[in-house]
């Protein structure tokens, strides 16, 4: 398939890297070794560490920081800093779940 439009990239209810990549005029291996490899700031790549190899990889790509990376226009600050914001919710998750798995052996006992 060629590549998108930036409207067809906007409509979509889910961008898949094939999509991406087809938009970017890139490989889709290019594109999720970008993503894993913090070099493509267009979305996240999330590991599964129980997961082995390449099929332990999901990946969420962010229509609009998409489109902005395709024309030049994305800032890093910006996307370092939604990345530390985003870091500092995963890690009060993290303390929330440590909290409650204590609580609930707590209440084993």
């Amino acid at each position: 398939m060629g590549k998108y439009t930036d409207d067809e990239i906007r409509a979509m209810k889910k961008v898949t890297t094939k999509i991406a990549a087809d938009y970017l005029g890139i490989s889709t291996v290019m594109l999720t070794l970008g993503m894993r490899n913090n070099l493509l700031p267009i979305g996240f790549a999330i590991k599964d560490e129980k997961s082995y190899g390449d099929y332990g990889w999901s990946y969420t790509i962010v229509p609009e920081r998409l489109i902005a990376y395709n024309h030049g226009k994305i800032n890093e600050v910006q996307v370092e800093r939604i990345e530390e914001n985003l870091q500092k919710i995963v890690d009060s998750f993290e303390e929330m779940k440590r909290d409650l798995v204590f609580l609930l052996k707590e209440n084993e006992g």
